[in-house]
């Protein structure tokens, strides 16, 4: 029998028996082997209806051993209803029962066993050690979420925007390479001596960050699309703008250790802001080799219309370009210029800020609270994070800054 399509063949054997299947693709290989005049394009589609009846009868054998095939949708009665087992953090039942929990909204069935199997991870593996405050009903923020506040923050500009971000265990040191001298040429049979690298190691510290913020009990009527929405707009807002100025300005005391603080400044790596172009030719010259690849000036917006926006070269030529095509700031001497805040008026950092990085090593904790705020009819949301902040390497930075009084 010749079939025209292998859909033919597969509906001709998909009730065949698996041992008839089995002698039909042999009978098949012999004559393709033994017949030079065998219709061979013919014969490999019957091969490939019976390859395909045999899976789906393969199939059908192993859900009818637990008694849950259902011949009419041809799947399982629990597929789509098993608890994920890895990464059940991105899994898309615990982000829903997640923000239901949240909300106060009733769990379906799958959705309750996801969320408790979670709270069981978290048990055993002691995630909430480092969330030493918290109660046992903290849940961690969804990984989808927790991703998309990080975007979001890193979309905001500022500093955050060109750290490094690391999720590593506290008080573990991590080698940082730092770079490197180049190959050299080699004359053939001469012995090479080899170089020792020196890399410096980063060992980041857990400090809390707590944000308390209360909306309407109405909101148990939102969406589990709009609430996620909220908490991405107040989670980014609370916790990442702390991060985002911790990183410029942290003390290292019960935060996290900033720019200006945690690099020793002297005259190797510091200049005063007189107002000549002059102040950012020499800051790139003292810019240690390696580093100013990816090197950018970073500033406040005062900053920059103040003290730089009309300052001109030898030749009368602005130093700092605009460029509104690629919807950045602009250039200094090409490099790009970031804008930060948080950066005290009338300072300026050169550096390459690959090496300031920022560690949230256990995600974001939400705990939700309807008794503090009973007599106001408000539900009270506490997000708790474990950050920390550090210049990785300090001879990546140069400061331009104005002298006191100035």
């Amino acid at each position: 029998m010749n079939f025209k399509t292998v859909a033919e063949a597969f509906n001709y054997y998909r009730n065949h028996s698996l041992t008839d299947i089995e002698k039909r693709a042999a009978e098949i290989g012999n004559i393709i082997d033994s017949d030079p005049n065998a219709n061979v394009e013919f014969l490999n589609i019957e091969l490939d209806g019976l390859k395909e009846a045999k899976a789906n009868i393969e199939q059908r054998n192993q859900n009818n051993q637990g008694g849950n095939f259902n011949p009419i949708t041809g799947m399982s009665f629990n597929q789509g209803q098993q608890v994920p087992t890895e990464n059940i953090f991105e899994s898309t039942e615990y982000r829903s029962a997640f923000y239901k929990t949240m909300l106060g909204q009733k769990l379906t069935d799958i959705e309750t066993r996801t969320f408790n199997k979670a709270m069981e991870i978290q048990e055993t593996e002691r995630r909430a050690d480092a969330f030493n405050t918290t109660t046992n009903s903290a849940a961690v923020l969804p990984t989808a979420t927790l991703n998309e506040v990080i975007k979001k923050a890193r979309t905001m500009g500022g500093l955050i925007a060109h750290c490094r971000n690391f999720n590593i265990p506290t008080n573990i040191s991590v080698p940082i390479g730092t770079p490197s001298s180049k190959a050299q040429w080699h004359v053939e049979g001469t012995p090479v001596e080899s170089e020792k690298l020196t890399t410096a190691s980063v060992s980041f510290a857990g400090y809390e960050i707590i944000k308390v913020f209360s909306i309407s009990a109405a909101a148990k009527k939102m969406t589990v699309q709009a609430f996620e929405a909220y908490m991405i707009d107040e989670l980014t807002n609370c916790v990442m703008e702390a991060i985002a100025d911790a990183l410029v300005n942290g003390t290292g005391a019960g935060q996290g250790t900033g720019l200006l603080t945690g690099v020793t400044w002297d005259t190797s790596n510091s200049l005063e802001l007189t107002g000549a172009y002059t102040d950012f030719t020499k800051a790139l010259a003292i810019l240690k080799r390696g580093y100013a690849a990816g090197a950018k000036f970073a500033m406040s917006n005062t900053t920059l219309y103040n003290k730089v926006y009309s300052l001109v070269d030898g030749n009368g030529r602005p130093i700092f370009i605009a460029d509104p095509k690629n919807e950045s700031i602009g250039y200094i001497l090409g490099k790009e210029v970031v804008i930060d805040d948080n950066i005290e008026d009338d300072n300026i950092i050169l550096g390459n800020f690959s090496y300031m990085g920022y560690n949230v090593p256990q995600g974001i904790m939400i705990e939700v609270s309807r008794e503090s705020s009973f007599k106001s009819g408000l539900i009270d949301y506490r997000a708790m994070a474990i950050a920390d902040t550090k210049p990785l390497v300090s001879e990546a930075f140069v400061k331009l800054s104005a002298p006191a009084g100035a």
